[in-house]
């Protein structure tokens, strides 16, 4: 089932998740709506605060749903390491239309759980590393306009607010 996709501001967005303690059927339902959330909208991850639910969950597949090896369920995750910078434009799907280029390690490692509970931890680099750290980023109720510089977040959010005047955001 594709889920309605919050939007900045909604006061979810800005709050951390709780922790995940259920791994059950429900869990692993919301995980594959998440999953078809994500490609329906042509995103390659979603947190589970962007579809309404406070929690800490983050569904990721860089390859936009082409290779199904490459899909990754995140619970409970936090970056244990990180090193060197990357600076590339990045968007998210709670602000459409808006890509800016962010500040991000290069290489991180995490440690999370999958939907079964079971602890791993995983590398990445690249893409793969950008979109762990804009997902554990939304599970700790950091949103990627924070991220921006200061005078692109002052653009960014006028947009916005010009855009909820003319009812299109």
């Amino acid at each position: 089932m594709i889920l309605k996709i919050l939007k900045y501001p909604e006061p979810v967005l800005s709050q951390p998740g709780e922790p995940v303690t259920e791994f059950n059927a429900e869990l692993r339902k919301l995980v594959a709506d998440m999953f078809e959330t994500t490609y329906a909208s042509q995103g390659i991850g979603l947190a589970a605060p962007q579809v309404g639910v406070s929690k800490r969950l983050t569904t990721i597949d860089v390859s936009m749903g082409k290779n199904h090896t490459d899909k990754l369920v995140l619970i409970n995750p936090e970056i244990i390491f990180q090193e060197g910078k990357l600076y590339e434009e990045e968007g998210c799907l709670s602000f459409p239309d808006i890509r800016e280029k962010v500040v991000r390690a290069a290489k991180v490692r995490i440690r999370a759980q999958d939907e079964h509970g079971k602890w791993f931890e995983m590398d990445g680099e690249d893409l793969l590393a950008r979109a762990m750290q804009h997902e554990i980023d939304h599970v700790d109720g950091m949103l990627f306009i924070f991220r921006m510089s200061a005078l692109k977040r002052d653009l960014n959010l006028r947009k916005i607010r010009k855009m909820q005047r003319a009812g299109e955001w």
